[in-house]
């Protein structure tokens, strides 16, 4: 029950970062950055240094803590940030835009930078929380070491089916039928979720279990 229970969370999770990555890419376009090269480009790669920094970080934490709880302080704030996208981001990125002089061209610099930057005060925080949640259900659901590449196995094939089902979901579904600013709220409200259920976690199945020593 661990297992799957473990799967569920980290599929939700690799969901929500892909719905964000998708959706991401089709804001910055909405702003004022354009369907460009550069934009998804600067997309792939924040969530990319993002799930990177979120595995290294749930790891530690994982290791330290020893509690789904810890996750909590991670995912929550991180849900509330991305419910309040519509309401602070369009001032960000209007002031990134704007601090070039409207009657002189972009450098061809800032053209590459600026939807990179633009990304990363949006999306990395969110995309970040949510990748921690891998590495701790791999801790979280291996019993022993004769087990972790089996599971390890299992939680990261989940997370990439999530990802995958997002993908399309966002593609074929959610941005034909629901406007950004929902989509957002939304993926806020499943992110706050995901941090209430860890909470919850530890009262459900008792703390990590101790790494088996070789």
């Amino acid at each position: 029950m661990r297992h799957v229970a473990a799967a569920v969370l980290v599929f939700v999770g690799g969901f929500a970062i892909m719905v964000l990555e998708i959706t991401g890419a089709r804001y910055l376009a909405a702003r004022g950055f354009g369907s460009s090269f550069y934009v998804w480009v600067s997309q792939i790669g924040v969530v990319l240094a993002a799930l990177a920094l979120g595995y290294y970080v749930g790891g530690a934490l994982a290791d330290r803590y020893q509690r789904m709880g810890a996750l909590a302080w991670l995912l929550i704030p991180a849900g509330l940030v991305t419910f309040s996208i519509p309401e602070f981001t369009p001032q960000l990125v209007d002031a990134l835009i704007g601090r070039h002089p409207p009657d002189q061209p972009i450098a061809r610099l800032w053209q590459k930078l600026d939807p990179a930057l633009a990304s990363a005060a949006v999306f990395l925080l969110p995309c970040f929380a949510l990748a921690t949640l891998s590495p701790c259900l791999v801790r979280l659901a291996s019993a022993g070491l004769t087990q972790v590449g089996r599971v390890s196995g299992l939680i990261y094939a989940a997370g990439t089916v999530g990802s995958l089902a997002g993908v399309f979901v966002s593609g074929y579904v959610l941005i034909d039928h629901l406007t950004l600013p929902a989509i957002f709220q939304t993926v806020g409200v499943v992110t706050g979720l995901l941090g209430g259920l860890c909470w919850w976690w530890d009262r459900w199945f008792g703390p990590m279990p101790e790494a088996a020593t070789p």
